[in-house]
């Protein structure tokens, strides 16, 4: 038995201290991802469940957006650029329809836009705003898809 003494001491020593600082792969102050000023909160994999973020100060007034679209998501990139996700429940359909319809109409020009079974995107421009669309399904909220707008002024 006097074999055996040695043997945990040895594993006492090498595990000992493991057991004591811990093996977690994350820190022990680690918090939730949560949502900050600038995200609306979910559900996971699903629809928004937050009240809608506003639309930026600067965010071209005139650029149509769907009605009843929850803005999620706000960017800020320099030169005035801006990233706005949103997530809107009228379908994949309807919604690209609106985007085509209703950007000529407010004086935005499509231009190199594509149609797929499940998204779709367009460059646009007006006299003053230079931009880009895109519309995704989303595949955990029932009707819903994501509109991003990705926005800057012209120079």
């Amino acid at each position: 038995m006097r074999p055996f003494v040695p043997a945990a001491v040895l594993v006492a020593a090498v595990l000992g201290p493991a057991a004591v600082t811990g093996c977690s792969p994350a820190p022990r102050d680690a918090e939730p991802p949560r949502a900050t000023p600038d995200t609306a909160a979910s559900v996971p994999g699903g629809c928004p469940t937050a009240a809608s973020l506003p639309l930026p100060k600067d965010f071209p007034a005139d650029l149509p957006v769907p009605e009843g679209a929850v803005v999620t998501s706000v960017e800020h990139r320099p030169g005035g650029r801006h990233i706005v996700a949103t997530v809107v429940r009228s379908g994949f359909d309807a919604t690209l329809a609106f985007l085509q319809k209703e950007l000529p109409i407010a004086g935005y020009a499509p231009k190199d836009g594509e149609v797929e079974k499940d998204d779709a995107e367009s460059d646009f421009s007006s006299e003053t705003v230079r931009g880009r669309w895109t519309l995704r399904k989303m595949p955990d909220c029932e009707g819903g898809v994501y509109l991003t707008y990705l926005t800057s002024a012209v120079s």
